[in-house]
């Protein structure tokens, strides 16, 4: 089946209605009478939203990245990450306090984050070029969410979905790469003391570099490289956890130090 020009606006618009009204909407490739497998109608989805907040004034930080684990991935019957923007918006220092209605359905995951210092606009962007690209690394805490109810998603959902983002909580000592054994630092996240996630560096692709290269090529593939400053979120250590309100959550990275994603009480 053929999705038309009028379709996609109306699954964009439905995706951003559920944002701003805080009701989750039906999956998207039920609006669009589609399997949810085509991951191409799902970027087409997620560009109308990015135009679209753009020029509503929000301002584009990175991209994070999606399905990192291969189990997800077997999940949704994909065979690669997805990936979606970061407005600034989106952006909190440790222990900055949030609201849990901040993000529809929020489910938090601890994350290695890279800030670029160079552009990555070659052709094909090799390994030796994102690590020299890389200025610093962070530890993070992405809260994802989804604008599906139920978070029931195939790939389509997702993608259009902006990747399922919400909102991310970033460390503050930078870390040099050259001080990093990415695949194998280690990963707790604790909530309010009680572990909750573990994993370490070799549960994203195998190294978060190396997904970080996957997603350089697809940027310039696309035609939108990334460039000096951006924030890139590789992708999960460990499994999710819910949020609710009134959580401290923290995960403490080794080798990067910790970051806390505060979530204020319930009125």
């Amino acid at each position: 089946m053929t999705v038309t020009d009028d379709q996609l606006l109306a699954a964009a618009r439905a995706l951003r209605d559920a944002a701003t009204s805080g009701t989750p909407c039906v999956p998207v490739r039920e609006l669009l009478g589609v399997d949810g497998s085509d991951v191409a109608t799902g970027y087409a989805i997620q560009e109308v939203n990015t135009a679209h907040w753009l020029a509503a004034g929000r301002r584009l930080v990175g991209r994070k990245i999606g399905l990192t684990s291969a189990a997800i991935q077997a999940q949704l019957g994909v065979d690669q990450p997805d990936y979606g923007m970061l407005y600034d918006d989106m952006v909190y220092s440790d222990a900055e306090p949030a609201t849990a209605d901040a993000v529809l359905q929020g489910r938090a995951e601890a994350e290695v984050a890279f800030v670029l210092g160079r552009d990555l606009g070659m052709e094909r962007p090799t390994l030796t070029d994102v690590m020299a690209a890389v200025d610093h690394a962070l530890p993070a805490i992405e809260v994802a969410g989804s604008r599906v109810a139920d978070w029931s998603v195939r790939i389509l959902d997702t993608v259009a979905d902006n990747a399922s983002s919400g909102i991310f909580f970033l460390g503050t000592r930078p870390t040099r790469l050259a001080d990093l054994d990415l695949r194998r630092c280690g990963m707790v996240m604790t909530r309010r003391g009680d572990p909750v996630s573990t994993g370490a560096g070799a549960a994203c692709m195998g190294n978060p570099l190396t997904a970080t290269v996957w997603l350089a090529r697809k940027m310039v593939e696309v035609g939108h490289p990334l460039r000096e400053g951006d924030i890139v979120l590789s992708g999960a250590l460990g499994p999710m956890v819910a949020v609710q309100a009134g959580d401290v959550l923290e995960a403490r990275i080794s080798g990067l130090g910790s970051v806390r994603a505060v979530f204020e009480e319930a009125p």
